[in-house]
C-alpha cells in the first residue's frame, strides 16, 4: 500500500504538471472505486483551475477554487502524467484532462482508491475531520506523544500507527523508526518516557524524510509518478528482515504479530 512518503513524492512528482492549469475535461472509464466517482464530477472540474496540490495523510486534495478533489491512492493505486492520446492500459479508471494539452491518469487494479468532491474546506470532510496532526507539523513532539501516551497500555507500534493521533506511520515505519528508537515495538505505551518519546518522535520524522527523499518504498504495487519504483527498501534495518543479522548488532531480527501485522525488530538493540 502507498504510504506518506509514497503519497508525498507523487504530489511533489505532478505538482509542477497541475498547479495553475485549467481542467478541460475528465473522463470517467469505470468508476467504481472504494466509493462510486461522483457521477457529476466531469461538470464540477469542468472549467475549474487547480489552485494548489496538497496532501492530507495519505489523501492528495486538489484545491479547485469552491471546492477540492480529493483522491486516495488505496492499496495499489498510482498516477501518471500522460498523453491524452496514449491507449489507456487496463485499471486506468479516471483521466483529467488540462488544457496545457497533458492528461493526469489514474490507475488503480483493486479499486481500493476513491477520488471525491468536496465543496468548502476539505478539512471539514468525513474522511479527513478526525485525522490526527501530521509528523510534519510543528505540533509533533515527543511530548505531545508523551501526553497521549498516558494510560494506554497497548504497545508501542499500535499507538503510533493510531491515525487519530499522528497520521502516516505505517508498518513500515513505525518499525524502522522504533528501531532508530531503541524501543522495542512491544512495550506499552503508557510505560515509555518522555525522554525516550523524544527520540521517537525525531526517528519518525527522519524515517519519514530519508524515504520521501528516496522515492519512497517499493511495495509490490508502488511506482512513482514517473512509473519508477522508490529506493528506501535499500536502507531498511528491520522491516521484511525477519531471521537476518541486525546491521547494528548481529543479532537475530525477530518478528512479533501486533494488531494482525507483522512487527520486525532487534531484541538488543530494542528494549
Amino acid at each position: 500500500m502507498p504510504e506518506l512518503p509514497e503519497v508525498e513524492t507523487t504530489r511533489r512528482g505532478i505538482e509542477p504538471h497541475v498547479v495553475g492549469q485549467c481542467i478541460a475535461g475528465v473522463v470517467v472509464r469505470d468508476g467504481r472505486l472504494r466509493w462510486p466517482v461522483p457521477e457529476a464530477l466531469p461538470v464540477l472540474l469542468g472549467g475549474r483551475t487547480i489552485l494548489a496540490l496538497k496532501r492530507r495523510a495519505k489523501y492528495l486534495l486538489f484545491d479547485a477554487g469552491a471546492g477540492s478533489l480529493i483522491l486516495h491512492l488505496g492499496m495499489s493505486g498510482s498516477l501518471r502524467i500522460t498523453d491524452p492520446s496514449a491507449p489507456p492500459r487496463k485499471h486506468d479508471h479516471v483521466d483529467i484532462l488540462l488544457q496545457g494539452g497533458t492528461c493526469l491518469r489514474f490507475h488503480d487494479p483493486r479499486r481500493f482508491g476513491c477520488i471525491l468532491w468536496a465543496e468548502g474546506d476539505p478539512a471539514m470532510h468525513p474522511l479527513l475531520a478526525e485525522l490526527g496532526c501530521e509528523p510534519f507539523d510543528a505540533s509533533f513532539t515527543g511530548t505531545y506523544l508523551y501526553r497521549k501516551s498516558r494510560g494506554r497500555k497497548v504497545p508501542v507500534k499500535s499507538f503510533i500507527m493510531d491515525n487519530h493521533l499522528v497520521v502516516g506511520v505505517g508498518n513500515i515505519y513505525a518499525s524502522e523508526a522504533l528501531f532508530r528508537a531503541g524501543i522495542s515495538p512491544l512495550r506499552e505505551a503508557c510505560g515509555i518516557s518522555s525522554q525516550r518519546y523524544r527520540r521517537l518522535a525525531e526517528a519518525i520524522v527522519e524515517v519519514l524524510e530519508a524515504a520521501i527523499a528516496q522515492g519512497g518504498t517499493t511495495l509490490r504495487d508502488f511506482v512513482n509518478e514517473a512509473g519508477r519504483p522508490g529506493y528506501f527498501q535499500q536502507t531498511l534495518n528491520v522491516y521484511g528482515r525477519s531471521g537476518e543479522p541486525c546491521k547494528v548488532c548481529g543479532e537475530t531480527i525477530s518478528t512479533a504479530r501486533l494488531g494482525q501485522r507483522a512487527s520486525f525488530y532487534c531484541p538488543r538493540c530494542q528494549t
